[in-house]
This record gives C-alpha cells, sequence and structure tokens, in this order.
C-alpha cells in the first residue's frame, strides 16, 4: 500500500483476525490494535456465556474501535473487529471514512476445527452458525478486499499484503 491506510482484519470468529493482525500490521509497520480488548466487560461473559451479541451491545464496541481507526488516520495501523454487517462497517467508516476492510474468510468446517483448537478464548464454536448467519461479505462499493484463511499465517498474510496493495493501484 503507497499510503498508510487504517486496515480493519474481519470476519466470522476463527478465521484468524488475532492471529493474522499483527503479522499483517508487522508486514506494513503499523501498530495493531486487538479489537476484542475494546468490548466491555458485559459483552465478554455475554458471549462467554453462548449468547451472541445485538446491535445495541455491538454499537459502543464498534465506536470504540473507530474512535481508535480515526486516531490513525493518516498514519496507518491494524484493528481487529468481526464487522459481520455492512451497518457495522459503515459505523466504522463513519468514525474514520479512509479504513479499508481485509475479509478472512474460509470454510466453515476448517474455521470450525480451528476454533475447536484454540485455548482459553471467550467466543465458544457454538456461535459461529450464528455468526455465518450474521455475516454480510463486504460488497463492491466497500474499500476492501477478500483473502482465504487456507495456507499458515504467514502464507496467509503475504496474500493479504498483496491484494491489499492491488487497492492503491
Amino acid at each position: 500500500m503507497n499510503t498508510p491506510h487504517v486496515v480493519v482484519v474481519m470476519g466470522v470468529a476463527g478465521t484468524g483476525k488475532t492471529t493474522i493482525g499483527p503479522l499483517l500490521a508487522a508486514a506494513l509497520g503499523v501498530p495493531y490494535a486487538e479489537g476484542d480488548d475494546f468490548h466491555p466487560p458485559a459483552n465478554i461473559a455475554k458471549m462467554s456465556a453462548g449468547t451472541p451479541l445485538d446491535d445495541a451491545d455491538r454499537w459502543p464496541w464498534l465506536d470504540a474501535i473507530g474512535r481508535w481507526a480515526h486516531a490513525r488516520e493518516g498514519l496507518g495501523g491494524v484493528v481487529s473487529s468481526s464487522a459481520l454487517k455492512r451497518s457495522y462497517r459503515d459505523r466504522l467508516r463513519a468514525a474514520a471514512p479512509g479504513a479499508v476492510f481485509l475479509h478472512l474468510t474460509g470454510d466453515r468446517a476448517l474455521i470450525e476445527k480451528r476454533m475447536s483448537e484454540r485455548k482459553g478464548h471467550f467466543m465458544p464454536a457454538a456461535l459461529l452458525d450464528s455468526q455465518f448467519a450474521t455475516l454480510q461479505p463486504l460488497a463492491a462499493d466497500e474499500a476492501g478486499v477478500g483473502v482465504d484463511v487456507s495456507g499458515t499465517p504467514e502464507e496467509i498474510t503475504g496474500r493479504a499484503v498483496a491484494a491489499l496493495r492491488l487497492l492503491d493501484m
């Protein structure tokens, strides 16, 4: 990428946002912020109990991510956020109009397998169906790219960097 964009790494739980985000930030030479760290304790408790968040739960979380992204405009940064719905991405773009989205996509079986193997995460695999049901992939008029999550984290990051660079052409 020629200009320092703020990249929002998005996708359903288990696609590797927390793994790919820091690797992407390092490759781009910008800071990384973990989207889960912006959740208020009530959201984490709700998800830990196996209850999906509703929009009212998500707005303060998205606003906090948006404030971080706004502060990084012109400087660059990478932040993770599921950003599953267009309205969520619109809210993030309202705060940080230059943000671009990296949608991590993949086969449901692979994502479920990865979720079942991770330890200590508050999001149970049981919520994966609700994530896929909520997901609205990037539309043609949204700045961003999709990258498949098969392969190693380094391979995925390499594909992400290459795809993001094409946005500036």
